[in-house]
């Protein structure tokens, strides 16, 4: 291989692990959050890491944010983000809130209800499986988006 051909090689795969983060660059994102749940304090570090200026607000009553954005009871997680016109319930991969703030769906959002064990912020169980959820704006049927199921 030649130098060039090197070079333009390790410029490619430099840039490729940087498109998650220029995705996120310059979007702002809240974190709701019980003041004691480190969970979700690992969820929002990984949206900080990835580009997104996060903002994390503790609050007690979590139930009113939920109601405000009109999460369904069944889907909800253990925290509420909210970005631009989306909110992203519970421990919603990277790559699912990366997709949606690029390709800015007519959705309301995305949820992972519960805490799923191997979800982003919740340790890493390699066997874990877990679905996401698109919610639609119109309070429509939730349709699962994503079905993560790790080998």
């Amino acid at each position: 291989m030649k130098r060039r051909q090197f070079l333009c090689s390790v410029a490619a795969v430099g840039s490729i692990s940087l498109i998650g983060v220029a995705r996120a660059a310059g979007e702002s994102m809240i974190v709701y959050k019980d003041p004691n749940c480190g969970c979700c304090e690992a969820w929002a570090n990984a949206m900080a890491s990835a580009g997104f200026t996060v903002t994390v607000k503790h609050d007690d009553d979590l139930a009113a944010i939920k109601a405000k954005y009109q999460i369904p009871e069944e889907l909800q997680g253990c925290h509420t983000a909210v970005s631009g016109p989306y909110f992203f319930e519970g421990h919603v991969p990277l790559e699912a809130v990366e997709t949606v703030m690029s390709k800015r769906p007519d959705i309301a959002g995305l949820a992972v209800p519960g805490m799923p064990a191997g979800s982003l912020g919740m340790g890493s169980d390699p066997h874990a499986p877990y679905d996401v959820y698109s919610i639609p704006k119109d309070g429509g049927k939730p349709s699962v988006i994503l079905s993560v199921r790790p080998s």
